[in-house]
């Protein structure tokens, strides 16, 4: 009986403590970001994606990326950003191109919650790729580089995930590298 109660109590501590490691906030952009907040709260502290945010105001989708969700956001970074054609995103960020701007910031969300390990499964049952059906209504390729998740836009544009699975309490983020393009 002894050995027993000694079993479950061990058994709950090491659930417990793997519970807690699960739970810890994974950093980006030099902030925590927590799985209790939505996309926005954590986002906001993520200094490699104001550029992000800036657009996402500047598109009127606070709102939306606040709801319930759930969402998967590949987020790029204002690195991202950065390789697009000099005076892009000043442009982007104009009021008379907010049409296009949010086109283009909701071809970065697919409806429902796809972390890394799901998405794998997608590209392995399609044979090498799959594909995901975005917000904007357009379509997002992923497949595999090595153990690294490769998004190809309706353009041809390739962008890697280079942080997976940031939870959020409406869904996940990925990190991208590199800014996707609908056709």
């Amino acid at each position: 009986m002894r050995k027993i109660a000694l079993l479950i109590m061990s058994a709950f501590v090491l659930n417990a403590s793997m519970a807690q490691k699960m739970d810890k906030p994974v950093e980006v952009g030099g902030a925590p970001m927590y799985s209790t907040k939505n996309i926005i709260e954590n986002a906001v502290n993520s200094k490699d994606h104001t550029t992000l945010v800036a657009a996402v105001k500047a598109a009127g989708l606070v709102e939306t990326l606040q709801s319930a969700g759930p969402f998967t956001v590949f987020a790029p970074t204002n690195e991202a950003f950065a390789k697009l054609p000099k005076g892009t995103v000043e442009s982007l960020l104009k009021p008379e191109n907010k049409a296009t701007l949010t086109k283009i910031l909701t071809y970065h969300v697919v409806a429902g919650s796809w972390d890394s390990q799901a998405i794998a499964k997608l590209i392995k049952d399609g044979n090498g790729t799959a594909t995901l059906k975005t917000v904007s209504g357009g379509t997002l390729k992923a497949s595999m580089k090595g153990n690294k998740i490769v998004l190809t836009d309706e353009k041809g544009g390739m962008s890697t995930i280079t942080i997976k699975n940031v939870y959020q309490s409406n869904g996940v983020i990925h990190v991208v590298d590199t800014v996707l393009l609908p056709s």
